[in-house]
């Protein structure tokens, strides 16, 4: 008896384990949104890791936060490392490529409380009265990570985060929209 029910438990294991690596290896999470300012307002507030303080949703959770930016002040070879509460981790990103003003892509590296390798793009396309942003995030999942998503999923845990981010760019890019729109006012 204990052994068929160690042949059924061995069993399901592997009937699991089959279907957690049947999952899929890449994920893609993305988020967009209209803002009311021209792609050359809205680009450097992307392009700059020292501006990210002002929008991002993870800088929020640990206002002490240890940072480093290193490289380029901007654009391509920027970089940036955080050390901070379990809330936001630790790792970096480096842009990659840019593409002023409509490009940022990021090399993003998570290292605790996992570590994750992701590319980040954000697209600024002109748009009816400004800017459509774009923020989009592509990964490869390990097996661990394939087996976590059957309880998490990453475009909704991710998404949110990118929504929020996106609405706190979006009301700094127009109010300095309209700040430069004041001071070339006759």
């Amino acid at each position: 008896m204990l052994k068929k029910i160690a042949i059924v438990v061995l069993a399901l294991a592997a009937a699991l384990a089959l279907f957690v690596a049947s999952r899929p290896s890449h994920f893609h999470v993305e988020r967009s949104t209209r803002v009311a300012a021209a792609p050359e307002v809205v680009f450097p507030f992307i392009n700059d890791f020292h501006h990210w303080a002002n929008w991002s949703p993870w800088e929020k959770l640990d206002p002490g936060m240890k940072k480093e930016f290193t490289g380029a002040p901007q654009g391509e070879g920027a970089a940036y490392a955080w050390s901070g509460n379990d809330e936001v981790g630790v790792g970096n990103m480096r842009i990659a490529g840019s593409q002023p003003p409509e490009r940022v892509t990021i090399a993003l590296e998570f290292i605790k409380p996992f570590q994750a390798s992701n590319v980040t793009v954000f697209s600024v396309t002109p748009a009816a009265g400004g800017s459509q942003v774009t923020w989009g995030m592509d990964g490869e999942s390990n097996f661990m990570f394939k087996a976590v998503s059957l309880f998490m999923n990453m475009d909704e845990m991710v998404g949110k985060d990118f929504e929020l981010g996106l609405g706190n760019l979006k009301a700094l890019a127009e109010a300095d929209a309209v700040k430069r729109s004041a001071r070339a006012a006759p």
